[in-house]
């Protein structure tokens, strides 16, 4: 398997940041999954030994995991990185959430609009690298591997979450006209040799499946639009679809329909790594987990 980053771009990272940019001001109303998915991997840190002073949120949004970190570990100093400065602005626009928990007087998080494939860090700069939900968009994992990697003190802990390949089948499926319609997401096996390469120690990843319903269609592609998550590929269809395709697609997705709703698959890949030697620490997957894989160098498997 070729790990290595790939050549020519194949993400559309302006079209990101502007979905984004986009949906910062009302993120909060569209976020419940990524919310949702934040709150299961949080349970993971139940079974890790770690006491972080420094804490990197990586692709924070408008930091929906301020509040559960912060709780966790009070006296850690929190840092806040997006891409996209209308999400960062937007972390000082929150009524609650994680300012109940640092209180008045506390020093908020840190923001930083920076790039996760290049981070403006020092090494050794954090304890814990966190990242919800990041890595689909980018062009390739590695790379942002590198850098977590890297800005980890030496016994620090890298936990993220992403999507992987069967999200969004049924989309696919419906469309199945060779155009990107989703992003590309990669492999659970692939992202923990990612890991390997980088350098990280006692990778772990497992995976679930959750399956959202619909009434229409439509009200699929508002939850998408809402949560900044539409298809952000260069090779996605350009130009509005004409009335008879989209006809076509609404007729493909409701052959589908299971109890009256339309479903919508999202295969959510976890996964945690040390730098350093590595720790030996309980690891599980949430409830319902489909696998647990723990990840060894190729030399030694």
């Amino acid at each position: 398997m070729n790990t290595g980053p790939a050549a020519t771009p194949f993400v559309d990272r302006r079209q990101v940041a502007r979905r984004f940019a986009r949906a910062a001001a009302n993120y909060p109303a569209g976020d419940f999954l990524a919310r949702e998915i934040d709150r299961r991997m949080a349970e993971r840190l139940d079974y890790v030994r770690l006491t972080p002073q420094r804490i990197l949120d990586l692709g924070c949004s408008r930091g929906g995991s301020f509040a559960a970190l912060q709780a966790r570990y009070p006296t850690a100093r929190l840092h806040a990185l997006d891409l996209v400065a209308p999400m960062l602005q937007g972390m000082a626009q929150e009524p609650a959430g994680w300012r109940r928990w640092l209180g008045r007087t506390a020093p908020g998080p840190v923001p930083v609009q920076a790039d996760a494939q290049m981070l403006p860090f020092r090494e050794a700069s954090f304890d814990l690298i966190w990242s919800n939900l990041l890595l689909h968009w980018l062009d390739h994992p590695l790379p942002a591997f590198r850098e977590a990697q890297r800005s980890l003190s030496s016994g620090g802990l890298f936990m993220f979450s992403t999507l992987g390949p069967d999200t969004l089948r049924e989309l696919r499926a419906a469309f199945a006209d060779g155009d990107a319609h989703t992003q590309r997401f990669t492999d659970m096996h692939d992202l923990g040799d990612m890991l390997l390469e980088a350098g990280f120690a006692d990778p772990v990843v497992d995976m679930e499946t959750i399956t959202l319903t619909y009434d229409t269609l439509d009200a699929l592609f508002a939850d998408l639009r809402a949560a900044g998550s539409s298809c952000a590929m260069l090779a996605r269809r350009q130009g509005i679809l004409t009335p008879r395709r989209l006809s076509e697609v609404r007729a493909a997705y409701d052959s589908l329909r299971k109890d009256g709703k339309l479903p919508a698959t999202f295969e959510v890949v976890y996964g945690h790594a040390w730098k350093g030697e590595g720790k030996a620490v309980a690891s599980r997957g949430t409830q319902g987990s489909d696998k647990v894989i723990r990840f060894m160098p190729r030399e030694a498997r």
